[in-house]
């Protein structure tokens, strides 16, 4: 089985920094690209930022220049640092990852439980 966990959640006030972590572990040939989204409560879920397995990078516009992702691919890590944040930044946070399941032999893509940023004062 393939499960991804995250950590670094938590209470920030605004214009400080988190970094969240995912990592992914079981029965894993290969991990494509990998993505972060947030949902604040009662609003879709939105992209935040795409890295590819080489590393190339997509951010959306509300976070560009203040959050950075990248990834450990010997660890099955990917990681969301987030400077400078906002209020409007407080939601769930939640990873996800195109995976090559070894059971399946099949691409799916396979989503963390989510962690929560609050940004307040």
């Amino acid at each position: 089985q393939v499960q991804v966990v995250e950590s670094g959640g938590g209470l920030v006030q605004p214009g400080g920094s988190l970094r969240l972590s995912c990592v992914a572990s079981g029965t894993i040939f290969n991990i494509d690209a990998m993505r972060w989204y947030c949902q604040a409560p009662g609003k879709q879920r939105e992209l935040v930022a795409n890295i590819t397995r080489d590393g190339n990078t997509n951010y959306a516009d509300s976070v560009k220049g203040r959050f950075t992702i990248s990834r450990d691919n010997a660890k099955n890590t990917v990681y969301l640092q987030m400077n400078s944040l906002k209020f409007e930044d407080t939601a769930v946070y939640y990873c996800n990852a195109d995976i090559i399941n070894l059971r399946y032999r099949r691409q799916y893509p396979y989503w963390g439980q989510g962690t929560q940023v609050t940004v307040s004062s």
